[in-house]
């Protein structure tokens, strides 16, 4: 019976779900950042037929057009852009424990979840979820630059999780509370 219960973790959940939402925002800031030279390397061609297709100024905008409908609130410039930077910056954040569940649950090595996460990211967002809800047009409407741009800032914001993520969990393996629950008996680490 003993076999088939579940050992509980060795570590607080809470703390990694904590480093994985900063991680999450601090990511998304620097994925802001880097979209930025993205959008300079952007043929004036492409920008145009990007322009002409989407539905909205970016995805995050249309939904918060959406959800202001849907809630029967008033829908002002103003409320949209507030609501469209609120919805950007929590669905970084909510992706970034995608990074420590990489790294705790499938054992990957932080390079490897990086390229994962900012790839999964792109692939169930990018790909499939918004053009799905509307709030971006179709994917084959979109140039193929425009899909590969938006892996790329993608994998930005994986690397960028990586980095925060690992270095926040270093931090915390040397505070006194979270080292004393973690630390390896001198013995157990010789091999007994």
């Amino acid at each position: 019976m003993a076999r088939l219960m579940m050992r509980p973790p060795s570590h607080a959940v809470w703390v990694d779900v904590t480093v994985g939402l900063t991680a999450g925002l601090v990511a998304t800031l620097v994925t802001n950042l880097a979209q930025r030279p993205l959008r300079w390397t952007t043929p004036e061609r492409v920008d145009r037929h990007e322009k002409r297709v989407r539905p909205g100024a970016s995805s995050s905008l249309v939904a918060a057009q959406k959800l202001c409908a849907a809630m029967d609130v008033d829908p002002t410039p103003r409320r949209h852009e507030i609501s469209g930077k609120a919805i950007h910056l929590a669905t970084g954040m909510g992706w970034g424990p995608v990074y420590g569940l990489l790294r705790r649950y499938a054992g990957l090595r932080p390079f490897t979840a990086a390229l994962t996460c900012g790839t999964a990211m792109s692939l169930i967002l990018d790909e499939y979820l918004v053009p799905t809800l509307g709030l971006s047009a179709p994917n084959h409407h979109y140039p193929t630059f425009t899909r590969i741009r938006g892996l790329a800032a993608h994998l930005v914001y994986g690397s960028a999780v990586a980095i925060v993520a690992e270095g926040l969990g270093r931090s915390l393996e040397r505070s006194p509370a979270y080292g004393a629950r973690h630390q390896q008996s001198p013995v157990q680490g010789a091999g007994g």
